[in-house]
Protein backbone atom coordinates (compact mmCIF):
# COMPACT_ATOMS: atom_id res chain seq x y z
CA UNK A 1 0.00 0.00 0.00
CA UNK A 2 1.96 3.33 -1.68
CA UNK A 3 -0.64 5.82 -0.62
CA UNK A 4 -4.03 6.88 -1.38
CA UNK A 5 -6.75 4.67 -3.82
CA UNK A 6 -7.70 1.39 -3.49
CA UNK A 7 -8.07 -1.22 -6.31
CA UNK A 8 -9.81 -4.48 -6.56
CA UNK A 9 -8.11 -6.64 -8.86
CA UNK A 10 -9.32 -9.90 -10.86
CA UNK A 11 -8.45 -11.47 -7.71
CA UNK A 12 -10.78 -10.04 -5.24
CA UNK A 13 -8.11 -8.51 -3.69
CA UNK A 14 -7.94 -4.39 -2.56
CA UNK A 15 -4.80 -2.51 -3.13
CA UNK A 16 -4.04 0.30 -2.32
CA UNK A 17 -2.21 3.06 -5.05
CA UNK A 18 -0.72 5.87 -5.05
CA UNK A 19 -2.49 7.73 -7.90
CA UNK A 20 -5.77 8.53 -5.47
CA UNK A 21 -7.40 6.34 -7.71
CA UNK A 22 -10.48 3.30 -7.23
CA UNK A 23 -10.05 1.01 -9.98
CA UNK A 24 -12.30 -1.89 -10.11
CA UNK A 25 -10.71 -4.10 -12.82
CA UNK A 26 -10.98 -7.91 -14.64
CA UNK A 27 -14.63 -7.82 -13.46
CA UNK A 28 -16.26 -4.91 -14.66
CA UNK A 29 -15.19 -2.34 -12.91
CA UNK A 30 -14.81 1.53 -12.02
CA UNK A 31 -11.78 3.51 -12.13
CA UNK A 32 -11.08 6.40 -10.24
CA UNK A 33 -8.08 8.03 -12.08
CA UNK A 34 -5.71 10.41 -9.96
CA UNK A 35 -7.40 13.38 -11.93
CA UNK A 36 -10.49 12.45 -9.82
CA UNK A 37 -12.44 11.02 -12.91
CA UNK A 38 -14.67 7.75 -12.97
CA UNK A 39 -14.43 5.79 -15.81
CA UNK A 40 -15.65 2.29 -16.20
CA UNK A 41 -13.89 -0.42 -18.27
CA UNK A 42 -16.56 -3.02 -19.19
CA UNK A 43 -15.18 -5.85 -18.05
CA UNK A 44 -11.72 -5.32 -19.74
CA UNK A 45 -13.70 -5.18 -23.25
CA UNK A 46 -12.30 -2.19 -25.45
CA UNK A 47 -13.71 -1.42 -29.13
CA UNK A 48 -11.58 -0.64 -31.97
CA UNK A 49 -14.11 1.80 -33.72
CA UNK A 50 -12.80 1.85 -37.94
CA UNK A 51 -13.82 4.58 -39.08
CA UNK A 52 -14.78 6.66 -36.04
CA UNK A 53 -15.45 10.12 -37.57
CA UNK A 54 -18.74 8.37 -39.28
CA UNK A 55 -22.37 9.40 -37.17
CA UNK A 56 -22.87 5.77 -37.06
CA UNK A 57 -19.58 5.10 -35.90
CA UNK A 58 -20.21 8.04 -33.07
CA UNK A 59 -23.22 6.58 -31.66
CA UNK A 60 -21.27 3.15 -31.88
CA UNK A 61 -18.92 4.66 -29.36
CA UNK A 62 -21.42 6.51 -27.21
CA UNK A 63 -23.47 3.60 -26.71
CA UNK A 64 -20.25 1.09 -25.66
CA UNK A 65 -19.67 3.72 -23.37
CA UNK A 66 -22.90 3.42 -22.20
CA UNK A 67 -22.44 -0.02 -21.22
CA UNK A 68 -18.73 0.46 -19.76
CA UNK A 69 -16.72 -0.73 -22.53
CA UNK A 70 -13.51 1.29 -23.40
CA UNK A 71 -13.43 2.82 -26.68
CA UNK A 72 -10.41 3.12 -29.26
CA UNK A 73 -11.03 5.74 -32.09
CA UNK A 74 -9.80 4.99 -35.79
CA UNK A 75 -9.71 7.40 -38.33
CA UNK A 76 -7.77 10.20 -40.41
CA UNK A 77 -9.02 13.44 -38.84
CA UNK A 78 -7.06 13.46 -35.47
CA UNK A 79 -9.26 16.20 -34.55
CA UNK A 80 -12.27 15.15 -35.14
CA UNK A 81 -11.45 11.86 -33.21
CA UNK A 82 -10.10 13.62 -29.88
CA UNK A 83 -13.56 15.89 -29.80
CA UNK A 84 -15.74 12.60 -29.82
CA UNK A 85 -13.29 10.89 -27.45
CA UNK A 86 -13.82 13.83 -24.95
CA UNK A 87 -17.25 13.73 -25.15
CA UNK A 88 -17.98 9.77 -24.62
CA UNK A 89 -15.32 10.23 -21.77
CA UNK A 90 -17.69 13.20 -20.43
CA UNK A 91 -21.05 11.34 -21.31
CA UNK A 92 -20.19 7.70 -20.50
CA UNK A 93 -16.83 8.01 -17.93
CA UNK A 94 -15.03 5.09 -19.96
CA UNK A 95 -11.75 5.38 -21.58
CA UNK A 96 -11.28 6.63 -25.27
CA UNK A 97 -8.00 6.57 -26.98
CA UNK A 98 -7.56 7.57 -30.58
CA UNK A 99 -5.17 5.37 -32.80
CA UNK A 100 -4.46 6.82 -36.25
CA UNK A 101 -6.06 4.46 -39.08
CA UNK A 102 -5.90 5.33 -43.24
CA UNK A 103 -8.06 2.31 -44.82
CA UNK A 104 -6.42 3.08 -47.95
CA UNK A 105 -3.05 3.03 -46.84
CA UNK A 106 -2.68 -0.35 -46.39
CA UNK A 107 0.93 -0.61 -45.32
CA UNK A 108 0.31 1.58 -42.44
CA UNK A 109 -2.42 -1.39 -41.08
CA UNK A 110 0.41 -3.17 -39.00
CA UNK A 111 1.46 0.06 -37.15
CA UNK A 112 -2.39 0.62 -36.22
CA UNK A 113 -2.81 -2.94 -34.84
CA UNK A 114 0.20 -2.53 -32.91
CA UNK A 115 -1.11 0.73 -31.50
CA UNK A 116 -4.01 -0.55 -30.08
CA UNK A 117 -2.28 -4.34 -28.41
CA UNK A 118 -0.94 -2.02 -25.37
CA UNK A 119 -4.38 -0.03 -24.49
CA UNK A 120 -6.97 -3.30 -24.39
CA UNK A 121 -6.65 -6.32 -22.47
CA UNK A 122 -10.13 -7.88 -24.63
CA UNK A 123 -10.25 -6.29 -28.13
CA UNK A 124 -13.33 -6.39 -30.23
CA UNK A 125 -14.22 -4.20 -33.22
CA UNK A 126 -16.05 -2.12 -34.80
CA UNK A 127 -15.67 -1.52 -38.77
CA UNK A 128 -17.58 1.21 -40.66
CA UNK A 129 -15.94 2.66 -42.59
CA UNK A 130 -17.07 3.31 -46.17
CA UNK A 131 -17.03 4.84 -49.77
CA UNK A 132 -20.56 5.10 -51.83
CA UNK A 133 -19.48 7.52 -54.92
CA UNK A 134 -22.45 7.75 -57.50
CA UNK A 135 -22.41 5.03 -59.69
CA UNK A 136 -22.34 7.37 -62.90
CA UNK A 137 -18.71 8.72 -61.54
CA UNK A 138 -17.58 4.91 -61.49
CA UNK A 139 -18.22 4.16 -64.68
CA UNK A 140 -16.73 7.58 -66.07
CA UNK A 141 -13.82 7.33 -64.04
CA UNK A 142 -12.03 3.55 -63.44
CA UNK A 143 -10.17 5.91 -60.72
CA UNK A 144 -13.70 6.32 -58.61
CA UNK A 145 -14.43 2.81 -58.80
CA UNK A 146 -11.23 1.43 -57.70
CA UNK A 147 -11.22 3.94 -54.98
CA UNK A 148 -14.66 2.53 -54.17
CA UNK A 149 -13.68 -0.67 -54.19
CA UNK A 150 -10.15 -0.36 -52.49
CA UNK A 151 -12.20 1.47 -49.25
CA UNK A 152 -15.03 -1.24 -49.17
CA UNK A 153 -13.46 -4.20 -50.03
CA UNK A 154 -9.35 -4.33 -50.02
CA UNK A 155 -9.01 -1.66 -47.05
CA UNK A 156 -11.80 -4.02 -44.97
CA UNK A 157 -9.96 -7.05 -46.05
CA UNK A 158 -6.48 -5.90 -44.90
CA UNK A 159 -6.87 -4.40 -41.44
CA UNK A 160 -9.23 -7.56 -40.46
CA UNK A 161 -6.73 -9.98 -41.47
CA UNK A 162 -4.34 -8.11 -39.17
CA UNK A 163 -6.19 -7.91 -36.34
CA UNK A 164 -7.66 -11.62 -36.55
CA UNK A 165 -4.33 -12.75 -35.11
CA UNK A 166 -4.73 -11.07 -32.32
CA UNK A 167 -8.38 -11.76 -31.99
CA UNK A 168 -6.92 -15.18 -32.00
CA UNK A 169 -4.14 -15.16 -29.57
CA UNK A 170 -6.55 -13.61 -26.73
CA UNK A 171 -9.31 -16.26 -27.17
CA UNK A 172 -12.31 -13.80 -26.89
CA UNK A 173 -13.65 -11.23 -28.58
CA UNK A 174 -16.43 -9.41 -31.00
CA UNK A 175 -16.42 -8.21 -34.29
CA UNK A 176 -19.09 -5.92 -36.23
CA UNK A 177 -18.68 -5.83 -39.82
CA UNK A 178 -21.01 -2.74 -41.41
CA UNK A 179 -21.99 -4.20 -45.05
CA UNK A 180 -24.89 -2.99 -46.99
CA UNK A 181 -28.37 -4.45 -48.61
CA UNK A 182 -26.49 -3.33 -51.87
CA UNK A 183 -24.05 -6.33 -51.14
CA UNK A 184 -26.85 -8.73 -52.20
CA UNK A 185 -27.73 -8.33 -55.38
CA UNK A 186 -25.55 -6.25 -58.06
CA UNK A 187 -28.01 -3.36 -59.07
CA UNK A 188 -28.49 -0.90 -62.14
CA UNK A 189 -28.42 2.09 -60.08
CA UNK A 190 -25.28 1.28 -57.50
CA UNK A 191 -23.29 -2.15 -58.74
CA UNK A 192 -20.06 -0.72 -58.13
CA UNK A 193 -20.51 -0.10 -54.34
CA UNK A 194 -22.71 -3.44 -54.43
CA UNK A 195 -19.84 -5.28 -55.75
CA UNK A 196 -17.24 -4.15 -53.31
CA UNK A 197 -20.05 -4.73 -50.56
CA UNK A 198 -20.45 -8.58 -51.59
CA UNK A 199 -16.55 -9.09 -51.17
CA UNK A 200 -16.75 -7.99 -48.19
CA UNK A 201 -19.72 -10.03 -47.05
CA UNK A 202 -17.75 -13.23 -48.37
CA UNK A 203 -14.92 -12.50 -46.66
CA UNK A 204 -16.35 -11.86 -43.10
CA UNK A 205 -18.32 -14.93 -43.70
CA UNK A 206 -15.14 -17.17 -44.26
CA UNK A 207 -13.35 -14.87 -41.23
CA UNK A 208 -16.54 -16.07 -38.91
CA UNK A 209 -15.59 -19.15 -39.63
CA UNK A 210 -12.41 -19.22 -38.98
CA UNK A 211 -12.80 -16.74 -35.47
CA UNK A 212 -15.46 -19.13 -34.83
CA UNK A 213 -12.61 -21.52 -33.70
CA UNK A 214 -11.12 -18.75 -31.47
CA UNK A 215 -13.75 -17.99 -29.56
CA UNK A 216 -14.90 -15.15 -31.07
CA UNK A 217 -18.08 -13.56 -33.01
CA UNK A 218 -18.92 -12.04 -35.94
CA UNK A 219 -21.67 -10.29 -36.82
CA UNK A 220 -22.39 -8.75 -40.34
CA UNK A 221 -24.79 -5.63 -40.13
CA UNK A 222 -26.48 -5.14 -43.76
CA UNK A 223 -27.88 -1.88 -43.05
CA UNK A 224 -30.54 -0.25 -45.80
CA UNK A 225 -30.07 3.99 -45.91
CA UNK A 226 -28.85 5.58 -43.10
CA UNK A 227 -28.43 8.92 -42.12
CA UNK A 228 -24.99 10.02 -42.35
CA UNK A 229 -22.83 11.84 -43.99
CA UNK A 230 -22.25 9.39 -47.09
CA UNK A 231 -25.81 9.50 -48.04
CA UNK A 232 -26.47 13.13 -47.48
CA UNK A 233 -28.09 14.52 -50.59
CA UNK A 234 -28.58 11.26 -52.17
CA UNK A 235 -31.85 10.94 -54.57
CA UNK A 236 -34.44 8.77 -54.14
CA UNK A 237 -33.75 7.93 -50.31
CA UNK A 238 -36.99 6.17 -48.29
CA UNK A 239 -36.90 4.93 -44.98
CA UNK A 240 -33.68 6.63 -43.95
CA UNK A 241 -32.59 5.20 -40.41
CA UNK A 242 -30.91 7.22 -37.29
CA UNK A 243 -27.29 5.90 -37.01
CA UNK A 244 -28.89 5.65 -32.66
CA UNK A 245 -31.71 3.29 -34.07
CA UNK A 246 -29.13 1.50 -35.81
CA UNK A 247 -27.02 0.89 -33.19
CA UNK A 248 -29.69 0.24 -30.80
CA UNK A 249 -30.22 -2.84 -33.17
CA UNK A 250 -26.97 -4.14 -33.44
CA UNK A 251 -26.56 -4.26 -30.00
CA UNK A 252 -29.40 -6.13 -29.93
CA UNK A 253 -28.18 -8.80 -32.21
CA UNK A 254 -25.08 -8.92 -30.69
CA UNK A 255 -26.49 -10.44 -27.32
CA UNK A 256 -28.98 -12.63 -29.40
CA UNK A 257 -25.69 -14.27 -30.77
CA UNK A 258 -26.43 -13.23 -34.32
CA UNK A 259 -24.30 -13.90 -37.64
CA UNK A 260 -26.01 -11.73 -40.04
CA UNK A 261 -28.36 -9.00 -39.14
CA UNK A 262 -30.25 -6.70 -41.68
CA UNK A 263 -30.85 -3.63 -40.17
CA UNK A 264 -34.08 -1.91 -39.61
CA UNK A 265 -35.10 -5.52 -39.69
CA UNK A 266 -37.72 -4.79 -42.61
CA UNK A 267 -35.11 -5.11 -45.18
CA UNK A 268 -34.47 -8.76 -44.95
CA UNK A 269 -37.48 -10.14 -46.77
CA UNK A 270 -37.28 -6.88 -48.81
CA UNK A 271 -34.62 -8.05 -50.37
CA UNK A 272 -35.42 -11.78 -49.67
CA UNK A 273 -37.45 -10.63 -52.78
CA UNK A 274 -35.20 -9.08 -54.99
CA UNK A 275 -32.82 -12.13 -54.67
CA UNK A 276 -35.69 -14.11 -56.52
CA UNK A 277 -36.55 -11.84 -59.26
CA UNK A 278 -35.46 -13.26 -62.33
CA UNK A 279 -32.49 -12.28 -64.01
CA UNK A 280 -34.60 -11.50 -67.20
CA UNK A 281 -37.23 -9.45 -65.28
CA UNK A 282 -34.25 -7.96 -62.53
CA UNK A 283 -32.40 -6.41 -65.42
CA UNK A 284 -35.46 -4.47 -66.67
CA UNK A 285 -35.94 -2.65 -63.69
CA UNK A 286 -34.32 0.95 -63.12
CA UNK A 287 -33.19 0.06 -59.39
Amino acid sequence: MSGGGIELNGGGGIELNGGGGIELNGGGGIELNGGGGIELNGGGETWLILGASSALARAFALAAGERGAAVLLAGRDREDLERTAADVRLRTGVRAGVVPFDALDVASHDATVAGCRGQADSLSVFLAFGLMLPQDRCEESFDAARRTIETNYLGAVSILSRLAPVLEAQGRGRVVVIGSVAGDRGRLRNYVYGSAKAGLHAFVQGLRARLWRAGVSVLTVKPGFVDTAMTWGLPGLFLVAEPAAVVRSVFRQLDRGREVAYVPAFWLPVMLILRHIPEFLFKRLNV
